[in-house]
């Protein structure tokens, strides 16, 4: 799971690449339940929190959760590959709680004869810098490599649960 310059994680699978790229556009379904907006198309935003008091709330007030990040998509290529910009977040676990800010995370999906390969990036998250890394690492890895590819594989991911 870890790089020395990024957060990366690949996952093979036997599913084509649009069945990958339906999946992890449905981020409901294997990152979180709470996700707060669109989740599919360039432009769209969506909130990532794990703090119930912001149900309902606007995202510019969500930033006093243990976890707060609101992502804009900048790259969707169907079947292909969907680009993440944070736009701004709180981390509360760690010092440098906006350290996912401006950072990029990234999907790259490829064709194989077997189905296809998921490529994850959390750019600007390195292990050399990052104070979160190894526990960002620990989660991205659960839910890329074990939610998301029950997502794919059996229709049913293991998202943190809707509060």
């Amino acid at each position: 799971m870890s790089d020395t310059h990024h957060l990366t994680a690949t996952i093979n699978i036997d599913h084509t690449p649009d069945e990958v790229f339906a999946a992890v556009t449905d981020v409901r379904k294997w990152w979180s339940e709470n996700i707060i907006g669109d989740t599919a198309a360039r432009y769209d935003e969506f909130v990532f929190t794990d703090d119930s008091k912001y149900a309902g709330e606007t995202a510019r007030e969500k930033k006093e959760g243990i976890r707060f990040s609101r992502f804009r998509i900048t790259e969707v290529v169907p079947g292909e590959r969907v680009v993440w910009h944070v736009v701004d977040s709180d981390l509360t676990f760690i010092d440098d709680r906006h350290e996912w800010t401006g950072t990029e995370v990234v999907f790259d999906i490829t064709g194989t004869p077997e189905g296809a390969t998921l490529h994850f990036i959390h750019k600007g998250l390195n292990s050399a810098e990052s104070e979160c890394f190894e526990e960002c690492s620990r989660g991205w890895k659960f839910y890329i490599e074990t939610s998301l590819r029950q997502l794919i594989t059996t229709g049913t991911g293991q998202p943190f649960p809707k509060y």
